[in-house]
Formats: structure tokens, sequence, C-alpha cells
């Protein structure tokens, strides 16, 4: 029998949650999936479920608990104070310790095409990523899901296997859903927008009338310094007639992924022009936490110079030439 003696110190804790919901709003893989198990209510029965006997442990349930982005959106909105993140992290040493297999939303090296560059361990804010024994390992009780380490790797080695519509092929399939649907003639651009810092702030947006008019589509990326120029392109390419960027102000982001989306399209925008693309069409903006003002503010004046661009001629040779 598993014991979880581990887990015990938190069934008044868990008793705590008054099943109010609050939390469900701030989650976004919740938002995602619209799966009660993986809502951090949800995932709080589970656990409340294993600790009553009446649910084993199992490899699920482990990935439950890996299955988050770290945004601490749930805890902070916990109308009954229930310290949600202190009860996942020793949920996860509990499966960890127990030999189950985990791999959630953490960050793996394909070790088959990994340059051992030591990229990735250098810039991991968080310490989660080691050379050990020849290999990139990562500590997973450290990762913080924010996929930065993705956009470093020069051999693309690095993956996110349960990216909930944040990995770049899942985010160009939502640009086609959005920029494709013949039932919806006014759409024009994507806002990519950080799920850590900008992302509550823009769904509290939602019900302003600017958003109704439904000309563009916000897309939650993780931290905002892992996508990709190549993304950005491709969303252009795909009929776009402009890219927008939200992002955390530098002094406020926990993964080090905003100076670099900024640096990374400043240097975008500079071939865009070079091939005669309005570097316009392509916008960087810090949001602070839930400043839906500075959203609407923002988004506004970005529509207000894509309505006067027009959309983007195609260009056959855009991407070839940017890559």
């Amino acid at each position: 029998m598993t014991d979880l003696t581990k887990l015990e110190k938190w069934r008044s804790a868990l008793n705590k949650c008054i099943r109010c919901g609050y939390c469900y709003d701030q989650c976004p893989i919740y938002k995602e999936t619209g799966w009660e198990a993986d809502s951090p209510r949800g995932k709080l029965i589970l656990l409340y479920g294993m600790l009553s006997g009446e649910i084993e442990p199992s490899d699920y349930l482990a990935n439950k608990m890996f299955e988050c982005f770290h945004c601490n959106r749930c805890e902070k909105a916990c109308s009954s104070g229930v310290p949600i993140q202190d009860v996942y992290n020793d949920a996860r040493a509990f499966f960890i310790e127990n030999g189950f297999d985990v791999v959630g939303t953490t960050s793996i090296t394909d070790h088959e095409i990994c340059a051992r560059c030591l990229n990735c361990v250098r810039m991991c804010k968080h310490e989660a990523r080691s050379f050990v024994d020849g290999k990139v390992v990562t500590d997973l009780l450290k990762c913080q899901s924010c996929g930065s380490c993705l956009d470093i790797c020069p051999e693309k080695g690095i993956t996110i296997q349960r990216g909930f519509g944040t990995n770049p092929n899942e985010l160009l399939d939502k640009v086609d859903a959005f920029l494709k649907d013949p039932d919806n003639p006014e759409a024009k651009a994507i806002v990519f927008s950080c799920g850590y810092s900008s992302h509550p702030g823009l769904r509290h947006a939602e019900s302003d009338d600017f958003v109704i008019s439904r000309e563009y589509e916000i897309l939650v990326t993780a931290c905002s310094g892992r996508l990709k120029s190549h993304t950005v392109l491709e969303t252009l390419e795909r009929g776009a007639w402009g890219v927008l960027i939200c992002c955390c102000p530098e002094d406020e982001c926990e993964h080090g992924g905003s100076p670099r989306v900024q640096e990374r399209m400043k240097n975008l925008a500079k071939i865009m022009e070079r091939i005669d693309i309005d570097p316009k069409r392509l916008q960087v903006v810090e949001v602070p936490q839930g400043n839906e003002a500075k959203f609407t503010e923002a988004t506004k004046k970005f529509m207000e110079d894509i309505r006067a661009m027009g959309p983007l001629a195609p260009e056959p040779e855009m991407a070839g030439s940017a890559r």
C-alpha cells in the first residue's frame, strides 16, 4: 500500500475548498479543454479522493498534477485561501518518489538530436535543467512549464508534449481556424498573449464592445519568450493583416522571456521592412498583470494602424526570405 503521509498534512486544506469554481476562469488549461479534471478544483478533488481511499494513485493522476503552467492565478483567485501550489508541489514530489511515470507540461529533451550546447541550461531562470552524465535533464519539480527553453534550442530538440494550445503547431491551427472562418469576415489580426501576466487582463477585456467586433483573436503562448519568429511569419502568410504580441513588463517577467521576445521581434521587423512589409504590422506591447485598460488602449491603437494599412498583399517568398 502506498504511503500517503506526505500528503496527509493537506487534508484540512483540501477540506477548505468550497468548490466555488473561481479558479476555473483563471486556469488556461481548463479554458483549453473544458474538462473538470483539468481545473484546479478538479485536481484538488482528485487528491482528496486519493487521501480518502476512493481513488488509487496512478500515472493518470500523477500527470494531472504535472499539467500546469504555474501561473498561480488559481491560488490568487481562491476565495477559501487554499495554498494550491504548495499542495501541488508536495503531490508532485510524492508521485516522483513513488516511481510514477510523469511528463505533463514539463519540457523534455530529445537526447538523440541534442547538440549539448547547454544554452537551455544557462538560460533557465528556475535552474530546472542540468547536464548529467553527458545528457541535459529536466528537474520535473523545478520546471515551471514556461517553455522558454524551446526557442533557444538550435536543434529544436526540446518539446512540451502537452502544450494545451500553446505549442507552435497548435497556435497555427488556431490561426487558420480564426482567419478562415467563413462566418467571420471581419477577422483581421492575431494577438499572441503571455499567459502569466497579460492573459487575465485580456480575458476580462473581452466584455468590451471593441472586442465584440471579432476583428482579432487572442491566443495564449504561455511565456511570450517562446514565441518564434517563424510562427509570426506563418501567421502573416496565412492571412493576418497584423500581429500584436502582449508580454510582461521586463521587470515583472518571471521567466526572462519578455526581453527575448522584444529583441527577436525587433530583428524580425527589420527583415519585414527589407522585404517591403510595413513593420507596424508587427507590434509588441508590455501589459502588466490584469491591466485591462492598458490592453484595450494598446489593442485599439494597433487595430487602427491595421485598418489603415489594409490586408497584406500575398508575398510568396516572404517566409523563405526571413528564414
